[in-house]
């Protein structure tokens, strides 16, 4: 397994790096400040490629893969965690659709996702009642003509309220009949549909400027030829976005942290108390020597997942190792910038508070750090 990229994951992770550090970062504490969506930023990123970077260049992507894809992820994370996850949504939904949709559906969709006609995807799986276990879901679509309509309500959606086209799973089947997961479907409604009603946005202790909304279904109708994939096969669609997704958010917590040990260097490096740099003291070294231990060993973990997805070999249990150690990593990793930089560190004149608070989701959504203890589990004991 040779994980040093090649010239186009070069290429791409140079261009995500140069556009992230030029126009992301400078922007970002305002982005979280005002919870401000990144619109004219997600643009740029479009232009870029970078809103379907593993989606193929017939339908408008950049081809890159996988592995191009995670370098991407990192490099603007370590600038704006924010606009990373509202990125890595939308390159969720596109690949989905990419992989699942039917030839209608892919090309209606995923040039406007990739060209940022559409600011953004969502992905609609979580429900009030229903987040680690989707087989507990109570919105319903139900057959009606030509017609499917869908009534119930999601919670917990990025960029819900931006999204042109979200990808929305429902209940078909009879819950007696198909109990569980087994009688559930995928539905691609776009933004605006009648019947679809968009919640507040949340007010969240991170990722302030991704917009995090509850959608409500009353009555929205949408055409037969929303379905995606097969009916009653939405949950085989949702897993498999999920494992590729948690890759996406593994490299946007390697993003986060890698910012807060840069930070952490250069301040350690400036600081002096007793006469002397903060960095030359024991103490501050041996955190960041722990810090770079667990942000190479993420990236490793991250990277293996990304390279054995390309090469289409199964990932599943180390997309759950990546995400779970990732995520734990970069809150550890991101607690000890905070410490390094003293009180400066709980003020927001440094960033180190930003990203800490930032860092604190990614061991929830994409499946919580239990859920990928259980899935790890699962394997080892097979």
């Amino acid at each position: 397994m040779d994980l040093s990229p090649n010239e186009t994951q070069k290429l791409v992770q140079a261009t995500a790096r140069d556009y992230a550090t030029r126009v992301i970062m400078p922007a970002a504490a305002a982005i979280d400040r005002e919870e401000r969506f990144p619109r004219d930023i997600l643009k740029g990123l479009a232009e870029l490629g970078l809103m379907a970077v593993n989606v193929p260049e017939e339908l408008g992507g950049a081809g890159a893969g996988a592995v191009a894809y995670a370098l991407a992820m990192q490099e603007v994370a370590r600038a704006c965690a924010s606009t990373a996850v509202t990125m890595a949504v939308t390159n969720m939904v596109g690949e989905v659709i990419a992989t699942f949709g039917t030839d209608e559906q892919r090309k209606k969709y995923n040039p406007k996702l990739a060209s940022g006609e559409y600011a953004a995807g969502a992905f609609a799986l979580s429900e009030p009642e229903a987040g680690s276990d989707p087989g507990s879901m109570r919105t319903t679509a139900t057959k009606d003509g030509d017609h499917w309509v869908l009534d119930g309500q999601k919670q917990w959606i990025t960029s819900g309220a931006h999204a042109g086209v979200m990808v929305v799973w429902a209940r078909t089947g009879d819950r007696e009949k198909l109990p569980g997961t087994r009688g559930i479907s995928c539905f691609l409604v776009e933004g605006g549909t009648p019947g679809l009603k968009i919640g507040k946005a949340e007010d969240k202790m991170g990722i302030r400027g991704s917009n995090t909304v509850g959608l409500t279904f009353e009555g929205c109708r949408v055409p037969e030829s929303a379905l995606l994939g097969e009916l009653n096969g939405g949950f085989k669609i949702a897993m498999m976005a999920l494992d590729g997704g948690r890759i996406g958010i593994s490299c946007q917590a390697i993003g986060i942290a890698r910012a807060a040990l840069e930070e952490s260097v250069v301040y350690a490096k400036d600081r002096k108390q007793f006469d002397k740099p903060i960095g030359e003291f024991q103490a501050t070294q041996w955190k960041l020597a722990d810090m770079q231990v667990e942000l190479d060993a993420a990236n490793l973990l991250a990277m293996r997942a990304a390279w054995l997805k390309e090469n289409r070999r199964v990932f599943s249990r180390e997309a759950s190792m990546a995400k779970v150690f990732a995520t734990e990593a970069a809150n550890r990793i991101c607690n000890k910038a905070v410490q390094i930089h003293g009180g400066y560190g709980y003020t927001r004149e440094f960033a180190a508070e930003r990203h800490l608070r930032d860092a604190r989701v990614t061991t929830i959504y994409e499946g919580t750090s239990e859920v990928q203890r259980i899935v790890i589990a699962r394997n080892v004991l097979s």
